[in-house]
């Protein structure tokens, strides 16, 4: 069974910068066996990042839409795993406006971190939070999860302006703020297919050049993401390729090439 001195000394090991940011995508039953639960793991987190901005996701996408538009940063609940929602519920944690991917931050700067969240029409602006990792050098811890659970790199395609990827047009949805304030948010929505599934293809390139590590955190495998790396490296594939994410084909040896020369003519 873990404890939470088990569970930091994992955090340690992993070489998360306890005076940075660090975004965490979760899946709890991969840890295994902990004494205290989920309570145990956000209690080891957040005191790991008690000098620094621990940010989770607690997006609301699968269930705020045209015909239930009213985003209550409050009361409206966590689609995205339980440690997500009871991260928004604890002490001093402060959860973004954003109606459909909002984030809930705790720490350093973190009222300055989700400000102004829904004030942006698509999921992941660059002048977002999700921009704003990018900005702060911020780490990406997946959970026990993959890299298509990894919302930042929809805002790298956003970000370079990958065709098909957001709406065109505009969804009416309303976020209401916790002294009841509700806010106006006309949002362009990720549609179509399910991009993010096609995300791997990348996993072996962030590994090679140092933009990712693995390690564990109880049982869980654990992918750690340089978010400043991880933008340079997909940038230059999504120029050579934009619809690199559009299929489960992998990479060509053409590709490979073409990115190999590319990268080193950056790095010369």
């Amino acid at each position: 069974m873990y404890t939470k001195e088990h569970l930091i000394n994992d955090l340690k090991r992993l070489g998360i910068n306890k005076f940075g940011t660090l975004k965490v995508h979760s899946s709890f039953k991969s840890i295994g066996n902990v004494e205290g639960g989920p309570e145990t793991v956000l209690d080891s987190l957040s005191e790991y990042m008690a000098d620094g901005l621990l940010v989770l996701p607690t997006h609301t996408w699968a269930y705020i839409n045209q015909g239930n538009p009213d985003y209550h940063v409050d009361n409206s609940e966590s689609n995205v795993g339980i440690l997500t929602e009871l991260f928004r519920h604890r002490e001093s944690v402060v959860r973004s406006l954003h109606p459909t991917h909002s984030v809930a931050a705790l720490g350093k700067d973190a009222e300055e971190f989700i400000k102004n969240a829904h004030k942006h029409d698509t999921p992941c602006a660059r002048t977002s939070p999700y921009g704003k990792l990018l900005d702060r050098h911020a780490q990406i811890m997946l959970l026990g999860v993959d890299l298509t659970k990894n919302t930042f790199i929809h805002g790298i395609e956003e970000w370079v302006d990958i065709p098909g990827r957001v709406t065109d047009t505009h969804e009416q949805l309303y976020s209401i703020d916790s002294d009841g304030t509700k806010h106006s948010v006309p949002s362009r929505r990720h549609f179509g297919k399910t991009w993010s599934d096609h995300f791997w293809k990348v996993d072996d390139y962030l590994l090679k050049l140092g933009a990712m590590h693995i390690g564990k955190f109880g049982d869980a495998d654990v992918r750690i993401c340089d978010t400043v790396k991880m933008t340079e490296i997909i940038t230059l594939m999504l120029e050579i390729d934009p619809l690199l994410f559009e299929d489960i084909e992998p990479l060509t040896e053409e590709f490979s090439k073409e990115f190999e020369v590319r990268w080193n003519e950056r790095k010369n």
